[in-house]
């Protein structure tokens, strides 16, 4: 895939295909924003761990920040992977963004960003809309679409819902860790689902 198909794909609603040499490149940024952070993600490093030049990576991406976003991007386009088909009610929509909080935060990279960078989770998804925050949109869009054609959603634009929707579950995640000691994780979850289920309901 040419670099102009990548940022075509990264402005749209949904995630790039990428290719072998591409792909062995995004695992070796997983791997070294595991260990590292994302600040130890260079094109040098990424070079040697995929076995790649720094040349190739070039190619699709600008710079070591560009590679680091398609990463994060892709581990978000594997976690909506599990949800195949979108709820058609509130109550499907919220549990399927419950489940989807549970997934992000247990991913291994989103996981260690969130517990010890997580003023790079907020560089990342938080200062702007990126494409993998274009993609959870677009998801929720859908959802909440189909929910509201049965009734159990209110009125209302789908796009804009979805920001909000995203918004609210998003803070929680990444205050999660700092109110662990003020909410078990159960009474989370539970005020969590009352925060958006009162967001949709008609």
């Amino acid at each position: 895939m040419e670099e102009r198909q990548l940022v075509l794909d990264a402005m749209s609603d949904r995630a790039p295909e990428w290719d072998a040499t591409q792909s062995r490149i995004l695992d070796a940024a997983d791997a070294l924003i595991g260990r590292r952070g994302v600040n130890g993600v260079t094109i040098a490093e990424l070079a040697r761990r995929a076995g790649h030049s720094r040349p190739t990576i070039y190619r699709s991406w600008n710079d070591a920040d560009d590679v680091v976003r398609s990463a994060l991007l892709r581990r978000v386009a594997v976690i909506l992977a599990q949800f195949p088909t979108h709820a058609t009610s509130r109550h499907g929509l919220v549990d399927d963004v419950l489940r989807f909080s549970t997934l992000f935060r247990a991913d291994d990279v989103y996981g260690r960003l969130l517990a010890d960078e997580p003023e790079a989770f907020t560089r990342y998804t938080l200062q702007r809309v990126g494409s993998s925050q274009r993609l959870i949109l677009s998801w929720l869009a859908t959802a909440i679409g189909a929910a509201q054609q049965g009734g159990s959603v209110r009125h209302g634009d789908p796009d804009e819902i979805a920001v909000m929707l995203l918004l609210i579950a998003q803070s929680a995640v990444l205050s999660h860790g700092t109110v662990s000691e003020l909410l078990s994780e159960e009474s989370w979850e539970r005020e969590l689902r009352a925060a958006l289920d009162g967001l949709l309901r008609p």
